[in-house]
């Protein structure tokens, strides 16, 4: 459930391995072994024969610790915020992935006890604040019932919420510089296919919550159906420099075929830097295109006018090559001076076009009309210099920065038990340095209706 649309993903969404998970192998080890130790603990009606170094309010000696009640609480510790994401998908492994397996004629059959759960939790999209003290970190996730049932599901609830919260955040603080540029999510070929969905999924939460707060709304663009599985979204796209290859390097040859062939619905931009002159490919595109429009818009043909629309041109450069309008000393790759040449470029090109007086408005307005998509090593720090520059960025594709996890990204999530229930009375039984701590975001879960 986000915090913007408040309705929850379930695992027809989700698409979930719920029988590995079940089988524990997603889990760390260390997990089974205690949910194996626990098991046989209460199968043989153990009660606690230790000596706690806690004080404790009651008598711990009847404590059947094998069913022992807990409270555990998951939080993060990023600094000084983290936009929460992957919480459906965490709530769907405590749904169907809590029990055990019991014995049942020839095969093991399993139980799911989730029923027996109270859970709390926060909405995807929710920013939490953390001042650096651990001891103080506010929960996103609160799980009280029979430890040895869930104990299990540590591992993959905490990988799916570092993952997605994560990349939420981490694109939140780019499209926080981006001044409503769109930013196209550009990381799938960065990692393996099997984390698209939660990665586009974390692209789209970071999207509505920055337009949730801004003057400048956005929309969200991702490059394969996977990415945007679990939120509605499909993938969108122009050409790859292959296609100019396979059209012998004629750019303004292949984006003909491609406004002829692909529906109107489908932004035309021009990949303009395989031949590294981006200012003379855009220049041929834009003439290309142009000439077609014109007869459009004289014939008042509407889906031919969206057809020869060009919605942009994109600038790929490579860092080691300098485009032919620069000079000498100038800097390799896509630069703001390379940006600002094309810019002029695109702007006067209705003066070569022998524009009568009744079509030179919409001449130039078509020519201003053209945005300037910039790709290639793009990331936060690059683009707020950008924009401080005040460079003409029509949108910023940006990728494997976006999968960064150093100490100033690390968004990595623990779960504590921080309350054991002896005799119906609630005792605090938190790590130390750690207590059990509550976030007014909390909100009690119906895993049923999962």
């Amino acid at each position: 459930m986000t915090a913007f649309d408040h309705k929850r993903l379930t695992n027809d969404v989700l698409r979930l391995d719920i029988d590995g998970l079940r089988r524990g192998e997603y889990t760390d080890k260390y997990f089974e072994n205690v949910a194996r130790i626990l098991a046989v603990a209460a199968a043989r009606g153990y009660t606690f024969a230790g000596h706690s170094p806690r004080s404790l309010p009651v008598d711990p000696a009847s404590a059947q610790i094998g069913d022992l009640v807990v409270e555990a609480q998951i939080f993060t510790r990023r600094a000084p915020y983290a936009l929460i994401a992957g919480v459906d998908a965490a709530l769907a492994i405590i749904r169907h992935v809590t029990g055990f397996y019991q014995d049942n004629a020839s095969k093991q059959q399993f139980v799911e006890t989730s029923d027996q759960l109270e859970v709390e939790a926060v909405e995807d999209g929710v920013l939490v604040p953390y001042d650096g003290r651990p001891e103080a970190a506010l929960p996103i996730l609160k799980i009280r019932g029979r430890y040895r049932d869930f104990a299990m599901l540590e591992t993959p609830m905490l990988g799916i919420l570092t993952r997605a919260s994560r990349l939420a955040t981490n694109i939140y603080d780019v499209l926080q510089v981006t001044k409503g540029k769109q930013m196209l999510f550009f990381p799938a070929r960065f990692d393996v296919p099997e984390v698209q969905a939660v990665d586009g999924y974390a692209y789209w939460l970071a999207v509505q919550r920055y337009n949730a707060a801004s003057a400048t709304p956005t929309t969200p663009l991702v490059s394969t159906d996977a990415q945007g599985r679990w939120w509605g979204g499909r993938g969108a796209g122009t050409i790859p420099h292959a296609l100019i290859a396979a059209y012998l390097a004629d750019t303004a040859e292949a984006m003909i075929a491609f406004a002829e062939t692909m529906p109107v619905e489908v932004p035309r931009i021009a990949l303009v830097d395989f031949n590294n002159d981006v200012v003379g490919d855009s220049l041929k595109v834009i003439n290309a295109f142009w000439g077609r429009y014109r007869t459009a818009l004289e014939q008042d043909d509407h889906e031919a006018q969206r057809r020869w629309l060009l919605n942009g041109v994109r600038l790929d450069t490579s860092p080691n090559t300098r485009d032919v309008s620069l000079v000498d000393g100038d800097s390799g790759g896509v630069s703001p001076k390379l940006v600002y040449l094309v810019r002029q470029a695109l702007d006067d090109a209705w003066g070569n076009w022998n524009v009568p007086p009744s079509l030179l408005e919409a001449a130039q307005a078509y020519c201003r009309s053209v945005r300037i998509i910039v790709t290639g090593g793009f990331h936060k720090e690059r683009i707020a210099a950008y924009e401080a520059e005040g460079v003409p960025v029509g949108g910023y594709g940006v990728g494997s920065s976006l999968l960064r996890n150093d100490l100033e990204t690390n968004t990595d999530f623990t779960m504590d038990v921080v309350r054991v229930c002896l005799n119906g009375q609630w005792v605090d039984m938190a790590k130390v340095g750690r207590q059990p701590n509550h976030n007014p975001d909390l909100l009690p879960v119906d895993l049923a209706a999962l």
